[in-house]
């Protein structure tokens, strides 16, 4: 299973709720000695050396399926002149083919380490490579949206973002219209801005996550709306995708009067 950089953690997040991601046209497999681990870059990922025909190779993957990207067809590498390229444990993907530099998108572990002598020709077998996202907290619509975005430079605008309070828990496969709001009593989802926008705007992401600005504040209650259970960050003001969401927040009781808020900085997104 492939892992996300921290790098691509970061540009994802920052494409949904602020900066939009621009995706290269080709990403490329690197042959590794050891754990690129989450914090590699182009520069840092214990690739092979860069001698003795060692080059990074174009790798394509296809449609997202089950919240993942899967490699399609078979990576061939230079055949292996001049001495061996060391025993390679580990893949990293890379936004450029130039070694030592770009950005490291994704990385993971071969099933089976493999020393690779002089005369040696690798091949990765299609299927081998594949990307995903692990469940619960970032809908499946999103997930496959920001796969297809990185790996397959296909088109996903970066959305708007609005913050719900749902009386039910929330799913992966649920949506902006099948998720359970209050109904009634002025409830409105609330709009989070970019970073630099209006308030409440989210700040830049950094360590990891994204987080709100300013208080995330609701229009007060003029009827009961329930025992909130989960918080969802949604497209639109009403319907349209689920993106984030989380049932592990605090039961609280909404009545008549009352005023819901996030106040700046509790409300965290994250990718991991």
């Amino acid at each position: 299973m492939g892992s996300l950089s921290d790098y691509a953690e970061l540009e994802l997040l920052d494409h949904v709720c602020n900066a939009a991601y621009s995706p290269v046209a080709t990403v490329y497999l690197c042959l590794c000695t050891a754990d690129p681990t989450d914090a590699a870059t182009g520069a840092s990922m214990n690739e092979c050396a860069n001698s003795n025909g060692y080059a990074r190779t174009a790798i394509t993957f296809g449609a997202p399926s089950s919240r993942r990207v899967t490699q399609t067809g078979d990576v061939t590498f230079p055949q292996a002149s001049g001495g061996g390229w060391g025993t390679v444990t580990h893949w990293a993907i890379a936004d450029t083919n130039t070694y030592g530099s770009g950005n490291v998108l994704a990385h993971g572990a071969f099933g089976t380490s493999k020393t690779i002598n002089d005369g040696n020709t690798p091949e990765v077998a299609s299927g081998e490579i594949y990307v995903e996202f692990s469940a619960n907290e970032c809908s499946d619509t999103l997930a496959e949206n920001l796969l297809d975005l990185m790996f397959r430079k296909q088109a996903y605008a970066a959305p708007d973002t609005y913050v719900a309070l749902c009386t039910a828990t929330i799913s992966d496969s649920d949506t902006g219209s099948t998720i359970t709001e209050p109904g009634g009593g002025s409830y409105a989802r609330v709009q989070v801005n970019p970073n630099g926008g209006a308030a409440p705007d989210w700040d830049l992401a950094a360590s990891g996550l994204v987080d709100n600005s300013d208080d995330i504040t609701f229009t007060t209650a003029t009827a009961s709306w329930g025992t909130i259970v989960a918080v969802a960050i949604c497209s639109a003001a009403t319907l349209g995708d689920l993106l984030f969401y989380d049932n592990d927040m605090t039961d609280q009781a909404v009545g008549d009067g009352d005023t819901a808020k996030f106040p700046a900085g509790d409300l965290d997104i994250t990718l991991s």
